[in-house]
């Protein structure tokens, strides 16, 4: 099958309402799994909050704040963090062969930025599990793909939001129906994008430490875990593989695409992802007033203190300059257990910052990056394009990155 006729496949057979589904030509299943977020304390919604393992109390007027700004969006925009039900309890998917009942390999998927549907990344996942033998979690970001109200995804009344935004700032760049609701939360409450980011963290903890335990039915509890991440979700496997939390990631492989630089190395104003008002808002937030914000908002600041070891890896990856020599530590301990390709016409993330983070300034941390160029018109948002070119290269060059791909995770 060429990756075009994979995709389609799999897109057809694919059912989020279904436990399991069995794919015809092989003995490979998709299995749709509940989890239940017991982190969601953490977010945007709330007065008053906690952290129980230093006994401190914050409040916060950030949810206020933000109505006053947004008066003009529709209520789904308005709903606070904390609230929302399908960040809460969601599904998230499981391939695996079906010959073992349990599997004893794991790898951890994770998508892009502003994404809604797994559809592109069925046949990247079946090509992990056919390749390598090892199950693959595709597991989403608060707030993205299922996590997130159905209505952010409606193309009228989120044109009707990016209207709003185009009259509220006419200056504003790649403003669209397809990012209007994550560019609107993002510009209203910068602090969204560590606190879902942070929940996820967790959320991924919790998962695992459940399958240690053994309650999961299809996962041995001795199983490893290893980590393929795409875009965002190569910045969200970073820090989990330089926090280690309980010492979870001591031994996994990580494998990353089109990802891998510090935030402020990273352009996602596109029509896929921000516009540029919402990318302004986190680079301002996050690396130009960081020091300030952090003064303002005590309970953010707690988190990114020493006493939450994510949170100051989390610092290390925003700003290419700053926290470097920690950053670079984190790099060099783990080199022999990381891989990563760049394309060179990506423009969201460009393969010269893929490699200044990941090699350093002097290339002197010895990971391996590569920079691959595909036969073919790519972007980013689509890096194996299904229409308008020759299926036979596309599927050639989709082979050749995850046959590397699975040469490292296996």
């Amino acid at each position: 099958m060429t990756y075009r006729e994979l995709y389609v496949a799999l897109k057809s057979l694919y059912n989020p309402s279904a436990d399991t589904i069995h794919l015809p030509w092989e003995n490979i299943e998709i299995q749709n799994c509940a989890f239940r977020s017991e982190h969601w304390m953490l977010l945007p919604g709330a007065t008053t909050y906690s952290c129980h393992e230093h006994n401190m109390v914050f409040h916060e007027k950030l949810v206020s704040e933000a109505c006053i700004q947004s008066h003009a969006y529709p209520e789904t925009l308005k709903h606070a963090d904390v609230d929302i039900t399908e960040n809460k309890d969601f599904k998230y998917l499981l391939f695996k062969k079906t010959i073992p009942a349990r599997a004893d390999g794991v790898i951890l998927l994770f998508h892009g930025l502003n994404e809604r549907s797994w559809d592109k990344y069925l046949p990247w996942a079946y090509k992990l599990v056919s390749d390598t033998g090892k199950a693959v979690v595709l597991f989403p970001i608060a707030f993205h793909m299922n996590r997130a109200p159905s209505e952010w995804g409606i193309a009228r009344p989120m044109k009707e939001v990016s209207d709003k935004r185009r009259c509220h700032s006419p200056a504003v760049m790649n403003s669209s129906f397809a990012n209007a609701a994550i560019s609107a939360r993002i510009e209203q409450i910068p602090q969204r994008f560590f606190w879902s980011g942070l929940q996820t963290f967790d959320d991924i903890i919790s998962l695992i430490s459940d399958i240690k335990r053994g309650t999961h039915p299809s996962i041995a509890p001795d199983a490893t875990f290893d980590l393929f991440g795409y875009s965002i979700g190569s910045f969200l496997g970073e820090i989990l593989l330089m926090a280690n939390p309980k010492r979870y990631f001591e031994a996994s492989r990580f494998f990353l695409f089109c990802g891998g630089p510090t935030l402020d190395r990273m352009f996602p104003n596109s029509k896929f992802i921000l516009d540029s008002d919402a990318t302004i808002a986190i680079y301002s937030f996050y690396t130009e007033r960081l020091a300030t914000e952090l003064v303002l908002d005590r309970r953010i600041a707690h988190f990114f203190s020493e006493a939450h070891p994510t949170g100051t890896v989390f610092k290390t990856m925003l700003s290419y300059q700053k926290n470097k020599d920690a950053r670079e530590k984190y790099f060099n301990e783990i080199h022999n257990r990381l891989r990563a390709i760049a394309l060179k016409k990506d423009h969201v993330i460009p393969p010269s910052e893929v490699l200044n983070t990941l090699m350093g300034e002097y290339r002197d941390i010895c990971n391996q990056v590569e920079v691959m160029d595909f036969p073919f018109p790519y972007t980013h948002v689509t890096p194996f394009p299904t229409d308008g070119v020759s299926e036979w290269l596309v599927d050639a060059s989709f082979d050749e990155v995850f046959k590397k791909a699975a040469e490292h995770l296996r």
